[in-house]
């Protein structure tokens, strides 16, 4: 049975399909949810908040094809929310950056930029749209819709961020970036 047929079935009151496909993308999730909070507990709290938004909500899933990116949708906006609790950054770790290192081939990212340096010289809100948008092949409307900010500024985030990258690879390692 295909991911459309489980959500119709999901929709129809299946428990059974609607738990097959969370499990499907339950480790997504709990990644996604570790890249913004930067904490195990806080992403399987995470995990257990998007469950039941999802579940209460599965009715209004559109596009059964798009499960994935609506089951992320919730799961950034359930860890932006916990940040907002929060009222502080994300603390990226060493073992944050190993762990997102493991998740992505470095054979994806041109030349001497790895995952490390993204993370390193990026500010907050280019990290997520970046995260979106390649991370999770989502477009940039669709990441701007998500991030709850104009289309433009989504550009313009998408735009200095990969700046900053370009500038990277052809400066090298050994110079550091400004903010700006």
């Amino acid at each position: 049975m295909g991911i459309i047929e489980r959500v119709k079935k999901a929709q129809q009151g299946d428990e059974q399909a609607y738990l097959e496909l969370f499990q499907q993308y339950e480790a997504d999730i709990y990644r996604t949810a570790y890249v913004y909070l930067g904490s195990s507990e806080d992403a399987l709290d995470v995990v257990q908040e998007t469950a039941y938004k999802s579940y209460k909500a599965i009715a209004t899933v559109k596009e059964p094809q798009y499960f994935k990116t609506w089951l992320i949708q919730i799961a950034i906006g359930c860890s932006i929310d916990m940040l907002r609790k929060r009222k502080k950054e994300v603390q990226w770790s060493p073992d944050l950056l190993d762990h997102l290192a493991a998740v992505k081939d470095e054979e994806d990212i041109p030349l001497s930029v790895s995952l490390r340096d993204l993370i390193d010289y990026l500010t907050a809100e280019e990290k997520h749209v970046i995260l979106l948008r390649f991370y999770y092949d989502i477009t940039i409307r669709e990441a701007a819709e998500m991030m709850g900010i104009p289309l433009g500024t989504g550009k313009t985030l998408l735009y200095r961020a990969l700046k900053k990258l370009r500038m990277r690879v052809e400066e090298g390692d050994s110079r550091e970036f400004k903010s700006n």
